[in-house]
């Protein structure tokens, strides 16, 4: 190797770009590569399920690095450059295309990928899975001819395609098995409150049930029956249930993989020359390993990544945190939630807004908010900051969290 530290990225998404952006920061003289398999800038996937689906975006409104792109910050980006294989020994990786590359040091942040149900196949006309944004762009030209669409799975995604879908006017049906929506991401009240919004908006959401069979009508259509006994006609399917973490390439490679790529606190595999971060890792979490599917996670995790691959020294210790928007709910969860809290507490703050308090004690653990953005600031403050608070306090909306703040300096 050179003089000049060469650190290789495996990935396209918000964890790469922050760890290609941070670890020219940290080492202004690095050579920072980018190995992406799509064959654009990297893009911010949010919107592929909203503003893109209604037409009121397109992926590439938003450039994850900014209007002048990844190379605007000297890094360097091959396009379409899928990495086959890592060599440890020598440390270097080989991409599909048979090019060979050398690295000081490695980040892998691979992502990602849809888990697929058999019965429904990935690439068959008329059933769409989202990830990309090719596969954003197919599904909104179906939607905009399509009248009916099923959607299965009732977790984030599912449901904010259901929602642009309704905003299109196309009638839309939810299946989940779960015996309620959300359930990973909320507690009852909050899922009954957001199904309520479906609702209104003319979605039809089935709980507690799966898809048993699938067939086509004459009219070249879906008949999906159900385990309820129902059958559900749709021209277009939707399914959304969940991923898996992308770590074929890291398992292939002999590194340690448990459910995705097994990361110390500063994001080191168990290579010494190789990091890992966002979707395809399990990383050390307060309550054990754990693993995070969000964007927020996603580019700071990879943030710290890069720095060390770059030669710092910086520990994960950022506070979980996501959003969703479906119709005019601003969704937003944050901190750690525990198995058991030792109470729930509700805090109304105003017409079609929320705010959902778990608390482990007398601390707060985790927020879940609807419509609350203004309040999410102090509440998060109030987690990192570990401050004791008060109950019932935290239900009165006459009670500012600020003071809350104030009060414990």
């Amino acid at each position: 190797m050179s003089a000049v530290r060469r650190i290789l990225i495996v990935g396209c998404g918000p964890a790469a770009v922050g760890a290609a952006i941070a670890a020219r920061n940290q080492d202004a003289a690095a050579e920072v590569v980018m190995l992406s398999d799509e064959h654009c800038e990297p893009y911010e996937k949010p919107p592929l399920s909203k503003a893109v689906l209604t037409g009121k975006a397109t992926p590439h409104d938003a450039p994850i690095a900014g209007p002048a792109g990844v190379a605007g910050k000297r890094i360097t980006i091959r396009h379409g450059a899928r990495v086959s294989a890592i060599d440890r020994a020598a440390k270097s990786v080989a991409t599909e295309a048979g090019e060979r590359l050398g690295y000081d040091a490695l980040v892998l942040a691979t992502g990602s990928v849809n888990r697929v149900l058999p019965m429904f196949p990935a690439g068959q006309q008329g059933i769409h899975y989202l990830r990309t944004h090719e596969e954003a762009l197919a599904l909104r030209a179906e939607l905009q001819r399509a009248k009916s669409l099923l959607v299965v799975g009732g977790g984030l995604i599912g449901l904010e395609v259901a929602s642009s879908a309704a905003e299109l006017g196309v009638k839309t049906t939810v299946i989940e098995i779960a015996p309620r929506i959300l359930a990973r991401v909320c507690d009852e009240e909050t899922s009954a409150l957001i199904h309520a919004r479906h609702r209104q908006a003319g979605v039809d959401i089935r709980v507690g049930t799966a898809a048993a069979a699938l067939r086509r009508t004459p009219d070249g259509a879906f008949a999906v029956e159900t385990r309820a006994g129902d059958t559900i006609a749709a021209d277009l399917i939707v399914v959304g249930i969940g991923v898996m973490p992308e770590d074929r390439l890291a398992k292939a490679a002999g590194l340690d993989v448990n459910d995705g790529i097994l990361v110390d606190d500063h994001c080191r595999t168990s290579d010494p020359a190789i990091f890992a971060a966002g979707d395809c890792t399990r990383f050390v979490g307060p309550h054990g390993p754990v693993r995070l599917e969000n964007w927020r996670h996603a580019q700071q995790h990879g943030a710290v990544a890069g720095r060390n691959a770059a030669g710092g020294n910086m520990a994960y210790t950022m506070l979980p945190s996501y959003w969703s928007e479906q119709y005019d709910m601003y969704i937003q969860g944050m901190g750690w939630p525990i198995a058991q809290p030792t109470k729930r507490v509700r805090r109304p703050i105003g017409p079609n807004a929320t705010l959902l308090f778990e608390l482990d004690g007398e601390r707060i653990a985790y927020v879940l908010g609807i419509n609350a953005q203004r309040e999410m600031g102090p509440a998060r403050r109030l987690i990192d900051q570990r401050v004791p608070v008060n109950a019932d306090d935290l239900a009165d909306p006459g009670k500012p969290l600020n003071a809350m703040l104030k009060a414990k300096a």
